[in-house]
């Protein structure tokens, strides 16, 4: 395709000066074709591409067009530095929880079992210690550190205990320790050569994708990598991952750290002019490339109007389970994006559950268990959410075995009709999109990008349906 007049002068800005770029390049709007054009006109050889995930930097290895340019996640790029840096390397993705495994043979019996209730809290707060950049007080005086413990312990999901907050940093230590002996998980890949360490390489001209999603941690990282020029996209509009420790204002703090000239590309090849219109609200100079495409707010929706290959797009997790199951009862083919979630889920219903309990009891149960935890929970939406989760299931059996077998089953399935939350749908497109419970989304900046994003992913026809509305047409 025929470079639009944005690209061309963002390719006229790296080959005519020496200064730092930022583009600003909204949804769909050919940030990839762009990065080529760039990577095929600098004048500085070699180039690094550091891509947020995987997919992204293989597809930047198969699209560049130079065998000196080096394409990588952060991961891969923060695995080599520390690598070099010990001169041992083994790669534990559950050293986290070995670690907490072994500190909880340290305590009596009647006091593990009350660590076991927090366990996903303490395994959560370590990977966003990581991410954020907390290092426990006194320790390791070498380190960078980016954040206190108070703050850190005012982002976590739940205000931690003292115990929990003692345990995360105990926690820590000993994973610091092992990775100076060379075992790492995929947070040490960033959090140790970024605030312990390492030496690392040299480019003349970085390549930063997805600048809107990197956490502190990532931020530390380019700062002891470029020492010479960089290039940084990104849409500050699609800034979603804060709860997951992502920099909230990620894209500026690049550009006033890099002194970065800001360039746009608003022109969106993906998404038609009724889906341009229906996301004018946040980005006002968005604009469509296609003509036509439909917008449209239903009233109801029957299983069987939905077409195969479909994604439902929702705020909450539970919505979802709740029409997905729906689905498999009028024999559609569904697929629930997720994995991390599902296991969580079965297991909180396991844990607040006995054997014998009877939906009515389960119900109690689980709601006894939301005001429980609403009580010191820094993220009370969340834990509204997981509750929701489990009574969908427990609505759906009579049982508690049956709750959990219905779970299963649905986190089993591998169909045609995607049923995703909007955070785990960014980055991805599909022809029709449903906005499931749009009444969901909140009104700060994330929740409106959020919106935004979910919005974005329609590449033909997007509707907004309340979950009540969908039903089996009998």
């Amino acid at each position: 395709m025929k470079p639009t007049e944005e690209q061309l002068s963002i390719v006229a800005y790296i080959q005519g000066t020496q200064g730092n770029v930022l583009v600003n390049a909204l949804a769909g709007t050919g940030k990839t074709s762009t990065l080529q054009l760039i990577e095929d006109s600098a004048k500085e050889d070699p180039l690094i591409y550091l891509a947020f995930n995987k997919a992204n930097a293989a597809e930047a290895r198969d699209k560049f067009t130079r065998s000196t340019t080096v394409a990588k996640t952060f991961n891969s790029l923060g695995d080599g530095i520390w690598r070099h840096t010990t001169g041992r390397h083994s790669l534990d993705p559950k050293k986290t929880q070995v670690i907490f495994n072994e500190l909880l043979k340290e305590f009596p019996s009647k006091d593990a079992k009350d660590i076991r209730e927090v366990y996903w809290d303490i395994i959560q707060g370590v990977g966003l210690a990581k991410s954020l950049g907390y290092v426990p007080d006194r320790k390791f005086p070498q380190a960078r550190r980016l954040i206190d413990r108070g703050a850190f312990h005012a982002a976590l999901e739940t205000k931690p205990s003292p115990l929990t907050a003692d345990l995360i940093d105990s926690i820590l230590f000993q994973s610091i320790k092992l990775a100076y002996e060379g075992t790492i998980d995929f947070n040490d890949q960033i959090y140790m050569p970024a605030l312990f360490g390492g030496t690392f390489p040299r480019f003349p001209l970085v390549l930063v994708d997805e600048a809107q999603d990197l956490s502190p941690a990532n931020h530390a990282m380019l700062d002891k990598l470029c020492r010479g020029r960089i290039c940084a996209v990104g849409d500050r509009w699609q800034s979603i991952y804060g709860f997951r420790g992502a920099k909230t204002d990620g894209v500026e703090h690049i550009k006033r750290t890099f002194a970065c000239e800001e360039k746009a590309l608003t022109i969106s090849f993906r998404c038609p002019k009724a889906i341009v219109e229906a996301a004018r609200w946040r980005v006002p100079k968005f604009r469509w490339l296609k003509e036509g495409g439909h917008y449209e707010a239903l009233s109801e929706l029957r299983h069987d109007q939905i077409p195969d290959g479909a994604a439902i797009v929702c705020r909450n997790n539970a919505p979802l389970y709740r029409v997905a199951l729906s689905l498999l009862t009028s024999r559609r083919s569904v697929q629930v994006a997720g994995s991390e979630v599902g296991p969580k889920i079965i297991r909180l219903l396991q844990k607040i559950g006995a054997d014998g309990d009877t939906t009515d009891d389960l119900l109690i149960k689980i709601e006894g268990w939301r005001l429980d935890k609403l009580q010191d929970s820094q993220a009370p939406a969340i834990i509204n959410d997981q509750a929701e989760c489990m009574k969908v299931f427990a609505t759906f059996g009579k049982t508690l075995a049956e709750a959990i077998a219905y779970a299963k089953h649905l986190f089993a399935q591998q169909g045609t009709i995607q049923l995703i939350t909007g955070h785990k749908a960014k980055g991805m497109e599909w022809d029709t999109v449903y906005h499931l419970d749009p009444w969901l989304i909140g009104k700060d900046d994330q929740e409106l990008n959020l919106r935004y994003v979910i919005t974005t992913r329609a590449k033909e026809r997007l509707y907004e349906i309340n979950s009540g509305g969908i039903h089996n047409g009998h």
